[in-house]
């Protein structure tokens, strides 16, 4: 057995050194340490079949011939790669660095709050961007003449030439136009997360942007609070920017929310003591949220007064803003790879 171990070595180094060219190089390979019908290979797997002493010798001498077959072998095909040679033979030159791709900063985002979400519970929806106007504003107790819809400089949508007229059409202006479509499709308890991009007419500047990602959230079921509320947006936060994070509410005004607020968050670059993130105030306004108004339950079709839930809406990019420290608004949707490369 040992004999024939060394016959097989020389043998491979011979054909190595007569080798042309990696293709050769790699078929000697495979005779001799191909998984499964090399010639080594088959000798060590037959070392099952010898005695615990012949076991020893053997196996420790065929191993080492092994690695000594595989240092020669990988030499030549380091000189085959480093060689340039004309004529007969080959030329070949060294490859260029693959160019890896990096994930948007609002697809990072993305990926993040859904986790968080989905670990308490909460059924991910991705937003429709294509709504009617019963679900962005009617189902969402704000009527046509109703004047919050000046809150929301909406893109509405033309019907095609020759198409018949039919409900008004327009580009989701909020993530909130999904409510009633998911509470007609879901019934309590029922707790959703919907992440969608949203659409709205106004001049862009370093907070504002035309088009914008949100993060809905919502709850219904028997005796839901506003602490319930409060607790969800804690621990959202808290993980979201890995640290205790404080919130206050102040009283605001929705249609479809009542009582509303606005939450604020104690400051992160100076932790509330005040600088220009947050206008020395020590706060930064973050979401605006409420206790879903009966008249949205109607619309859903839930019967009166038996469920109560409460809603939060925030901008994704202003999240990811905060987290990141980003300083335009305008950079995520502004195609320069220099930005999109530092994640």
């Amino acid at each position: 057995m040992m004999e024939k171990i060394r016959q097989l070595k020389e043998k491979a180094f011979t054909e190595t050194r007569q080798a042309k060219g990696p293709e050769e190089t790699e078929k000697i390979w495979r005779r001799y340490l191909g998984r499964q019908d090399g010639q080594l290979t088959i000798i060590l797997r037959g070392l099952k079949n010898l005695s615990l002493e012949q076991k020893r010798q053997v196996g420790a001498f065929a191993n080492q011939v092994k690695k000594e077959i595989e240092d020669f072998l990988n030499e030549r095909k380091q000189g085959d790669v480093s060689s340039v040679r004309r004529g007969k033979d080959f030329c070949l030159l060294p490859g260029k660095a693959a160019n890896y791709g990096h994930l948007h900063p609002l697809t990072r985002m993305r990926d993040e709050v859904a986790d968080i979400f989905s670990s308490m519970g909460f059924e991910i929806w991705e937003g429709e961007e294509v709504q009617t106007d019963y679900y962005n504003f009617e189902s969402l107790n704000i009527p046509a003449g109703h004047p919050a819809r000046d809150m929301w400089d909406t893109f509405y949508l033309q019907p095609l030439s020759g198409e018949k007229k039919k409900e008004r059409l327009l580009l989701m202006t909020h993530t909130s136009a999904m409510q009633v479509r998911i509470m007609k499709q879901r019934k309590p308890p029922l707790r959703a997360c919907v992440i969608g991009r949203c659409f709205r007419h106004e001049a862009t500047d370093a907070s504002h942007e035309h088009t914008l990602y949100q993060v809905e959230g919502f709850m219904v079921d028997e005796n839901v609070t506003v602490a319930n509320l409060v607790h969800v947006l804690r621990n959202f936060l808290n993980v979201l920017f890995d640290r205790e994070v404080r919130i206050r509410m102040r009283p605001s005004y929705f249609p479809f929310t009542e009582p509303s607020f606005e939450v604020d968050f104690a400051c992160l670059n100076c932790q509330g003591k005040g600088c220009p993130v947050c206008k020395q105030t020590g706060w930064v306004e973050i979401l605006g949220s409420g206790m879903i108004h009966p008249a949205v339950f109607k619309h859903a079709g839930y019967p009166a007064g038996k469920y109560t839930g409460f809603a939060f809406g925030v901008g994704l990019d202003r999240l990811a803003m905060m987290k990141y420290k980003i300083s335009d608004i305008r950079l995520f949707h502004g195609g320069d790879l220099r930005f999109v490369k530092q994640f």
